[in-house]
């Protein structure tokens, strides 16, 4: 089912299944902009996915816990399950998920997972809440995963667009093998604020970065000046994305939580980037987009 907010300058809709954000319309004189990007098949058939309970890809697809071994695939079951709606109001959505027998055969653990958008003027707040109601630890991660339109306009190409950081940064990317960490880093910027888009850019996986230093980060259009301002106060982990040549849009991942390293299983507990929860501890964490 979908639900939708809307103001006077923007409107966004979220579906119950997976409780993902589907659409995000910013509107002017000019009409109606869309920045989320229509999860064309023929590239990635998603929206903007949350990731949950574990982040990225696992070796072998396995991991280890107390003895046993589970099979989960790539970025964990939360964005292909149904999500019951909490809270309504004019200006904001609270969904619920809640761990069942399903869950507990893949991950053993109980959990609450709530995620809440609010709309307040052309900004969307995506806030997370992850609750352990049970008596033992609850380990766990979660990203999120929006994709953008690039090019917003017909007449832009994917290389019209940049990524603008809020002050100087200096950047190494942690490289990929097969959606798996392999140890390596490599550089890609020197104390500067810009990064030009380009396919080429994303021809070894995903661009990831780790307890870096800025807490926004903008795409925006050379030619029209239309942007979309990610901002991920607290998050340690940063992924950048496109499918591939021809793939009409780039994503801007804040994690809290990594994909696994080469090699075999691990033990959850071991994992980088896991989170812990004792019994009835609570975490809470958001971040938010602005549309320009």
């Amino acid at each position: 089912m979908m639900y939708t907010l809307e103001n006077e300058q923007c409107r966004v809709q979220i579906n119950t299944l997976g409780a993902e954000l589907t659409s995000f319309v910013y509107l002017d004189a000019a009409g109606e902009l869309e920045y989320i990007w229509q999860a064309d098949p023929a590239h990635w058939g998603r929206h903007a996915p949350v990731l949950f309970p574990i982040v990225g890809r696992l070796p072998d697809n396995q991991y280890h816990h107390q003895g046993q071994t589970y099979e989960m695939g790539q970025h964990g079951f939360a964005r292909d399950q149904e999500f019951a709606l909490l809270h309504r109001s004019a200006f904001e959505l609270t969904f619920e998920l809640r761990d069942d027998a399903a869950s507990r055969a893949v991950y053993p653990f109980g959990f609450a997972l709530r995620i809440s958008y609010r709309l307040a003027g052309t900004t969307l707040t995506v806030g997370w809440e992850v609750e352990n109601p049970g008596s033992d630890e609850l380990l766990f991660s979660i990203g999120a995963h929006p994709a953008f339109r690039c090019p917003l306009l017909p007449d832009e190409t994917f290389e019209d667009y940049e990524f603008v950081f809020d002050h100087p940064v200096s950047l190494d990317r942690h490289l990929l093998q097969n959606g798996l960490f392999s140890g390596e880093t490599a550089p890609l910027l020197r104390h500067e604020t810009v990064l030009p888009l380009s396919y080429e850019l994303f021809s070894q996986d995903a661009l990831v970065f780790q307890h870096f230093d800025f807490t926004s980060l903008t795409l925006r259009s050379r030619r029209s000046g239309h942007s979309v301002r990610a901002r991920f106060d607290g998050f340690p982990y940063l992924g950048l994305w496109t499918a591939g040549a021809g793939a009409e849009f780039v994503c801007i991942e804040p994690w809290q939580g990594l994909a696994g390293h080469v090699g075999g299983p691990v033990e959850l507990a071991d994992k980088q980037g896991i989170l812990r929860l004792e019994a009835g501890q609570q975490f809470i964490t958001s971040y938010s987009l602005t549309v320009a």
